[in-house]
Order: C-alpha cells, then sequence, then structure tokens
C-alpha cells in the first residue's frame, strides 16, 4: 500500500490536493446510495464485470477470514476454539451464504471475460493463444509467491493452470462448452454420493486434530514470521500418501473448473446483456443454492455443498446483476467497480494486510477475535481499499501488479504496451 501511495504522490506532487481528495471522498461516502454518478462504457469495458469481480472479492475476503484467523484445517473444527453463541451463529451463516459461493464467481467471470478479450484480440488480429499463455503463467507465478511468502489460501496459482487448460476450449462452440460444463458437473454431483467427510470416515481422528490444532494456534499467535511460513507450507493433522497426493491435485480444479466453463458459456450467449432474465434467474437459483449448503447439515448420505456451492454462485451473479441495472449510478455500486479495476493488486493486499492482523508478526490477534467482529475488520478493510482503488483510479489507469502482468504477457517494460490495440481489455482477467 505504501508503494501505491508513493505512486500517486509522484504523478501528483501535491499533497495538499492529495489529502484534499481523499477527505472529501470520506465525507461524501454517506451518500453512496443516493449521489448519482455518470455512467459511461469506458472503452469498451463491461462495467458489470468489474463490479461483479469486486463483489465476489468482498466474499472471498468475508470466507476467507475463517482461514486468516482459525487456520486452515482449523476452520472446519470450530468446537475447538470455543467460541460464544452469536460468534457460531455467525460462522454458520458465513458456511452457508458465503464459503464456497463466491469463489465460483471469480471463476465464472473468468471465463466470461476470457471469451470477450479472446474476441477483441481476435477482432485486431492478434496472436490469441500466445498472449493468455503469458498471461496465465504470470498469474501463476504470483499464486506461487503469493502462496509461499504471504498465505497459504490462494487461488491465483489454480486460477492460471486451469487457464491454460481453457485454451483448449477457446475455439469450441458454445454447445461443446455446455456439454463440458455438464460432464464436469456430473462429475461433482458423484463425487457428493457417500455423505460428508465425517460420515465417510476419512478425516484425521479427533485426537490428531485435537493435537495438530493447539500446536498451530501456538505458532500463529507467537511464532516469527519464518516459523509461520514453514508451519503454513509443511504441517498438516495427517499423512498423504502418493496416490491421495495424485488423486487431490487431478480433482481439485475438477471441482471449480464447471464455473469456468459455464461463464466462457455465457459470453458467447450475452447472459450478462439480457436484464429481463436476471430477476427472475435469482429468484430461482438463489433458494436452490441455499437449499443444497444446508443440507449437509441434516442429510449424511449425500455431500450437497459443492454443488450447492455453484448454483448459489449463479444466483447470487444474476441478483447481482438485477441490482446493478437498478442502481448502476449509484457510488455504492461504483465502490464494487473500483474494487474490481484493481482485483488482483487488491486481493494480493487483502492478504497482507489481515495476515499481519491475525498472526504473530503483526498484531497476533489469532483466534482471538470472533467472527462478527472479524467481517466488522474486514468490511472497515474493504471499505478503505475501495477508496484507496478510487483515489488511485484517477492518476493511473491500472494497479501496480496489473503492470507486471502487462510487461510479461507484452514482454515490455515500457509504460505503453507494444499491443496497444487491445489496452482496454487487460484488466478482463
Amino acid at each position: 500500500m505504501l508503494i501505491l501511495l508513493y505512486n500517486i504522490y509522484l504523478s501528483k506532487n501535491n499533497k495538499n490536493i492529495l489529502l484534499f481528495e481523499f477527505l472529501w471522498f470520506i465525507l461524501d461516502w454517506k451518500y453512496l446510495m443516493k449521489t448519482k454518478r455518470s455512467y459511461e462504457m469506458n472503452t469498451n469495458r463491461i462495467t458489470l464485470i468489474d463490479e461483479l469481480r469486486g463483489f465476489s472479492l468482498l466474499g472471498i475476503l468475508l470466507a476467507n477470514l475463517l482461514i486468516f484467523q482459525y487456520g486452515i484445517f482449523g476452520k472446519d473444527e470450530i468446537a475447538f476454539f470455543d467460541l460464544p453463541k452469536w460468534d457460531i451463529t455467525g460462522y454458520y451463516f458465513t458456511k452457508i451464504f458465503i464459503e464456497s459461493s463466491f469463489m465460483p464467481i471469480f471463476a465464472f467471470i473468468f471465463g466470461y471475460a476470457l471469451i470477450l478479450m479472446a474476441d477483441k484480440l481476435q477482432d485486431k488480429q492478434l496472436p490469441i493463444k500466445r498472449y493468455f499463455f503469458r498471461r496465465f503463467i504470470a498469474l501463476m507465478i504470483f499464486g506461487f509467491l503469493h502462496t509461499y511468502f504471504i498465505w497459504e489460501g490462494d487461488i491465483l496459482l489454480t486460477y492460471g493452470s486451469i487457464g491454460i487448460i481453457l485454451l483448449m476450449f477457446l475455439k469450441r462452440k458454445p454447445k461443446t462448452l455446455l456439454v463440458w460444463f455438464i460432464i464436469f458437473s456430473s462429475i461433482i454431483v458423484l463425487l457428493g454420493i457417500g455423505g460428508t467427510e465425517e460420515e465417510a470416515g476419512i478425516l484425521y481422528s479427533e485426537e490428531t486434530i485435537t493435537t495438530f490444532l493447539q500446536e498451530s494456534t501456538a505458532i500463529y499467535q507467537t511464532g516469527s514470521y519464518s516459523e509461520i511460513r514453514d508451519h503454513r507450507m509443511n504441517d498438516t493433522p495427517f499423512e498423504l500418501g502418493e496416490m491421495e497426493l495424485m488423486i487431490i491435485l487431478i480433482m481439485a480444479p475438477l471441482m471449480i473448473l464447471p464455473m469456468f466453463l459455464i461463464g466462457m458459456y455465457a459470453a458467447h450467449r450475452k447472459w450478462l446483456e439480457q436484464p429481463k432474465y436476471f430477476k427472475r434467474l435469482a429468484i430461482l437459483l438463489v433458494p436452490i443454492g441455499l437449499l443444497f449448503k444446508i443440507a449437509p447439515y441434516f442429510i449424511t448420505f449425500y455431500d450437497f455443498s459443492m454443488l450447492g456451492g455453484n448454483v448459489l454462485a449463479l444466483g447470487y451473479v444474476f441478483l447481482f446483476a438485477h441490482l446493478y441495472e437498478k442502481f448502476r449510478a449509484s457510488r455504492f455500486m461504483a465502490a464494487f467497480e473500483q474494487f474490481g479495476k484493481l482485483s488482483l493488486t487488491n486481493y494480493i493486499l487483502m492478504s497482507v494486510i489481515f495476515t499481519l492482523i491475525f498472526y504473530a508478526y503483526g498484531l497476533g490477534l489469532f483466534a482471538k477475535v470472533g467472527i462478527w467482529l472479524a467481517v466488522f475488520i474486514a468490511i472497515i478493510v474493504y471499505t478503505l481499499q475501495v477508496i484507496f482503488s478510487n483515489l488511485y483510479l484517477k492518476h493511473f489507469k491500472q494497479g501496480p501488479l496489473e503492470w507486471i502482468i502487462r510487461v510479461i504477457v507484452y514482454w515490455n517494460f515500457k509504460s505503453k504496451p507494444k499491443m496497444k490495440k487491445v489496452q482496454e481489455v487487460d484488466n478482463a482477467i
């Protein structure tokens, strides 16, 4: 964040003006839903995509709070942390309404934007697969660095690797994309047979997980940066054989691949340009998705959560799109757009901020805050990032990490890429 603020300072070179803009934005925040903003398509960018991206990152942040403050294994063993009833309510609210329902939105938008970018590149007769391959490799590099140095809950490495797989589907007909979506979705349905993980008996023993969580909590609350990084990267409550590890590595991407494919299909069919269907689809899909998400708490012979997460994600997409049509000129909706335009920078920044809040090399609040207070903190941080994004975009067209992606894609360190003709779609993924 300091680097970004310094960039703004260099471009403006006037502290008083920058301070005035910052204070004005905060004072004007109470008029979010009343004050109108001029609405124009910015260099052919579909604004709804940016706003959906910003909205999905808010949900991803709220879901990731469980990992930030309880660990990637502790988030599903919440009884260990002995939370009060109020926070237990917040925990189940997060598990049902948020967890596993916002990452699929990001995957949907990823696939949707992929087709839009491919069309623009094709119109300009530019090398499509080379452009995307470099872009996805760049995402994988960021994902690896993010995982190793900052936090293990990264999505960039997975999305970059899936992006390379999607190159095989790039020139397929919409009908073919739909068929593959159905095939991979059917795999998810079949994987749910046999009940929840607890019912299937494939999880670690209670004694093992209790010992692990005790050690993990102590490390996150008191350990050094190197100790925490080593724990994140190497320690688990169970040992996986080579076969089990191979199965996980193969199956994990398949869980979210359908959402990428349906996003690509939706772009071909222009789903986000047909507002008359938004409300009806939201009313249909949101309740069905919630029903699937709730079912595992009452039915043990089948795990509906993976299927429910994807259905609910599509419902949220259409619900947000409906609200976008009604309130597109409000500052409230503009907040998601500003955040979404700097999605990569803001995503990494969120990890930096919240690891500093919860881990010992920062404030050391791991397992000390509770669910609702953490949500309150997250909303404050998200709001500050929105304000920052708004100020930043007044002076720059893209964030610093987005610029690095462009350097890798265009193989050019100059301020303007060689492929200038497609500058308007640079931040679409």
